[in-house]
């Protein structure tokens, strides 16, 4: 029986593609360049040199696949591209126009998010149905430009809890994509001043929020994303607490303010790992560590945590794995042990 090769795919911010390694090229199995940007209801993405490094990439691993990521946090032009017929067509065109410039290989949409307005960008109810209307365009657009010589792809970055399927179609969404990537990460700190895991596989007993990348893929199942579409997130870096309260080794405790981003993998093994002051934890149910000092807690991610993440993946048929971002991790840990516990 041959084995399904999961995938394990990395968003790389444009000026980090140098930095790929040959060893991380043949690893990876798509690249996420992020990212493109939406300007009058076309996809803009003015950097030549990209093309390149590209090239490069793909004369390492010929099979790896390469997709523009257009939009990100506080990204805007999304919805008012979307509501008119007019809109979606430039958008459409734009993207062809994209391909026919770089080798990519498709387009990864990552609007946060379709109906809500909290990232500062426009918004409106009427997303939800347009946000169909222009997958099913960009689909179809896709499907001509490549008929009869090549498939690309279209696939979205998703916020993982409720709120995303309240402001979306899935349902109809779904058959357009190739694959949904869920942002497991970041799933708690920026809005709660409850500390806790930002990117664990399970929800502990007694946490509140009850987001954890197991229940984000239970939430997208039930509003019929295919369980072979889904791949799940990583956190290349961490969401970090002050004046954490000394209870608990810092979990689950209220704090005066939110969780702000905290240090980047390559940070956290330069300074902290080997540090006397701070403490690594592992919590077993949500699986995933933490680190506490007796006053600030840091949640992350790392090589035990993703090989669960990976198992998770092979147990309930995913299709694979996805992290933020390569340049975060500049001791080259966590990608090797991703690929090696999907290859185990």
């Amino acid at each position: 029986m041959t084995k399904v090769t999961k995938i394990l795919a990395g968003y790389v911010g444009r000026n980090a593609l140098p930095e790929v390694t040959a060893d991380d090229a043949k690893r990876l199995t798509h690249v996420n360049v992020a990212f493109g940007h939406v300007q009058d209801a076309a996809i803009t993405y003015p950097y030549p040199e990209t093309a390149s490094e590209l090239l490069r990439l793909k004369s390492i691993n010929a099979e790896l696949t390469i997709l523009l990521s257009v939009g990100g946090w506080g990204a805007g032009g999304f919805s008012e591209a979307a509501m008119t017929a007019e809109g979606r067509r430039r958008f459409c065109e734009s993207a062809i126009e994209i391909l026919r410039s770089y080798p990519f290989d498709g387009i990864d949409l990552d609007w946060e998010y379709p109906t809500y307005a909290v990232a500062n960008i426009a918004a409106s109810p009427k997303d939800k149905e347009n946000f169909t209307l222009l997958l099913q365009e960009l689909r179809d657009t896709l499907d001509q430009y490549g008929r009869g010589h090549r498939h690309y792809l279209l696939t979205i970055a998703a916020g993982a809890d409720q709120y995303y399927l309240d402001g979306t179609e899935m349902d109809r969404v779904a058959p357009y994509l190739d694959f949904v990537q869920l942002m497991t990460y970041d799933m708690r700190g920026g809005f709660q001043t409850l500390t806790g895991h930002h990117t664990n596989l399970y929800t502990s007993t007694g946490d509140l929020f009850r987001i954890s990348s197991d229940q984000s893929v239970r939430l997208f199942t039930q509003a019929g994303v295919p369980l072979n579409k889904i791949v799940i997130g990583a956190a290349f870096y961490s969401r970090m607490w002050k004046d954490v309260p000394d209870r608990n080794h810092g979990l689950l405790q209220m704090t005066p303010g939110p969780g702000g981003y905290g240090p980047t993998y390559t940070q956290l093994a330069a300074d902290y790992f080997n540090n006397p002051e701070y403490t690594r934890y592992w919590d077993d149910e949500a699986k995933a560590p933490y680190l506490f000092n007796g006053s600030s807690f840091i949640t992350y991610d790392d090589a035990e945590s993703l090989a669960h993440k990976c198992k998770y993946i092979q147990d309930q048929g995913l299709a694979g794995i996805m992290f933020w971002e390569y340049s975060c991790d500049q001791t080259r840990t966590l990608l090797k042990a991703m690929h090696d516990a999907l290859h185990s």
